[in-house]
């Protein structure tokens, strides 16, 4: 038995560390997804030693290489690691429910005040313009550095602009694997280490077998059940399981889900998407946002749970069959080529619903450009380009 293959039932207080520190982390984490995994490192490796440095590096390759939210991905992997399943949960109930709470908060203020039309909201709107053209560009920058990578990004976003339904974007990943397998399988793969799994095989299949079944059986469930329960947890399952490439890339996915059913609006939509900005811990939450806006606490819940269950079911499903998996040259290839249709459907989604929606004047560009620049050259926190933000769109009311 490895130093860290701890028996949950016998270890309670494992499980009580791992909540304490992934809570500590749900409340300070801010940043984003790239900034989470610097949390991590210094709290998980660098202070408690939990992984070493390859250990944890190997982990960090595995989840952005699969589908889901990577930083949670990463604080359940290493939740599993160090106190069972159990402690897997425990990690993403820690690191997620503190913003899920300040999240579900705000759109109960939407609603209670009918502050929908404010100066400050418009200016949210905008902030999510200039966080997710700054994620453009960093992304842009590491997955399409040539030409080959940089077609698959346009013809990606062109189609997902012309082509909008709800399997497109599912269909264009898959073309996007494929091409990338054909012109990439031969590139060579670095050495690397072994990571050290505490998780049997057969629970990784159990895990990905739960995980393809709900992705094929819940939207035929919800077509004869008609329930709007099993309805909103299909939509949000759906997306969680299709998004490669970050929390960002979330966004048109749960568009389209949302805003054409009349769920909810396009505006409070985008005033989410500004919020989610300012508060800790991952992306996804925003999914407790949008479950409150469409049916309160109840909503929430499903919505959060929704989202995020397919990022467990894949890492703890993943993790037994990782070292043979990562040394595929097809596998490498296929991930080239989605990863390069991940920046497409991006920058598709900057554009619509986002500069459609936020930006309807000069002011409101002037303003989106000073939040860019904020962000990408002055190196400012996001939560300080929310207040900005926020103060620019009540500024502009007066204009």
């Amino acid at each position: 038995m490895g130093k860290n293959d701890i028996p949950v039932l016998s270890k309670p207080r494992a499980l009580l560390e791992v909540l304490a520190v992934s809570t500590k982390l749900g409340l300070t984490s801010f940043g984003g997804p790239i900034a989470h995994l610097g949390y991590f490192h210094e709290e998980y490796i660098r202070r408690r030693k939990w992984m070493d440095e390859r250990s944890y590096a190997d982990l960090v390759a595995l989840c952005q290489f699969l589908p889901g939210p990577a930083s949670s991905q990463v604080g359940i992997g290493i939740g599993v690691i160090r106190a069972g399943l159990l402690g897997g949960l425990i990690a993403w109930i820690g690191f997620t429910l503190p913003s899920v709470i300040a999240l579900v908060l705000f759109a109960f203020l939407l609603q209670g005040y009918d502050i929908g039309s404010a100066g400050w909201i418009h200016g949210l709107k905008i902030v999510a313009v200039a966080i997710v053209a700054q994620a453009v560009l960093g992304m842009g920058q590491k997955l399409i550095p040539d030409r080959n990578r940089a077609t698959i990004a346009i013809l990606t976003a062109c189609a997902t602009l012309l082509w909008q339904t709800a399997f497109s974007q599912v269909l264009l990943i898959v073309i996007a694997g494929l091409v990338g397998m054909a012109l990439y399988r031969k590139v060579t793969i670095p050495q690397t280490s072994s990571l050290s799994v505490l998780v049997s095989r057969n629970t990784g299949f159990l895990c990905l077998a739960i995980f393809f079944g709900l992705l094929f059986l819940l939207p035929v469930l919800r077509q004869f059940s008609g329930a709007d329960g099993l309805s909103l947890f299909d939509s949000f399952y759906r997306s969680g399981s299709l998004v490669f490439g970050g929390g960002h890339v979330v966004l048109p996915l749960l568009e389209r889900e949302v805003v054409p059913t009349g769920w909810i609006d396009k505006a409070d939509f985008l005033a989410g998407y500004g919020a989610v900005q300012a508060v800790p811990g991952p992306l996804f939450t925003f999914a407790g946002y949008l479950g409150a806006m469409i049916n309160g606490v109840t909503g929430a819940l499903i919505a959060t749970v929704a989202i995020f269950l397919p990022a467990f079911l894949l890492i703890v499903g993943a993790l037994p069959f990782w070292n043979s998996l990562r040394t595929s040259p097809n596998v490498q290839g296929a991930l080239i080529g989605i990863n390069a249709a991940v920046v497409g459907i991006l920058l598709a989604a900057l554009y619509n619903p986002l500069w459609t929606t936020a930006i309807l004047a000069p002011v409101d560009f002037s303003l989106a450009l000073i939040l860019f620049a904020m962000l990408v050259f002055w190196k400012l926190p996001p939560w300080v380009i929310v207040i900005a933000g926020a103060v620019g769109g009540t500024l502009i009311e007066f204009i």
